[in-house]
């Protein structure tokens, strides 16, 4: 087996709509596909080369310990003022590291969210 590239990367939500209004109302994000069917829900965004998905469905519930996405934004600052101007709640306030800056939120799920903005030079 050769793994090329990862196909997505999903979040469990429980209430959709709301969901929705975090990542697009807050975050900018633009869905490019909306499904619905008798098994559950599912939203995606295309983020650079990667898929973000949003997965309502029975037994899938979302976990605040659990894998979190590191968003790359294009201005660090810009986006934590914006952040804090919607009254977003910070679980980790922004940090400087040798190879980035980041700062993590919780989505209105609980789900992890990491703002994140690499070095120059840094991949």
């Amino acid at each position: 087996m050769k793994v090329l590239e990862f196909a997505f990367t999903a979040y469990p939500v429980t209430d959709m709509a709301r969901a929705r209004a975090f990542y697009e109302g807050i975050l900018g994000l633009v869905p490019c596909t909306v499904h619905d069917s008798e098994k559950g829900r599912w939203t995606e965004y295309e983020l650079g080369a990667g898929t973000f998905c949003l997965g309502q469905a029975p037994g899938w519930t979302p976990f605040a310990e659990g894998p979190s996405i590191a968003l790359e934004v294009d201005d660090f600052d810009a986006s934590i003022a914006l952040l804090r101007e919607k009254g977003v709640a910070f679980a980790m306030e922004p940090l400087e590291t040798p190879v980035c800056r980041m700062a993590s939120i919780a989505d209105p799920e609980g789900n992890a969210v990491l703002i994140h903005k690499r070095h120059p030079g840094h991949h």
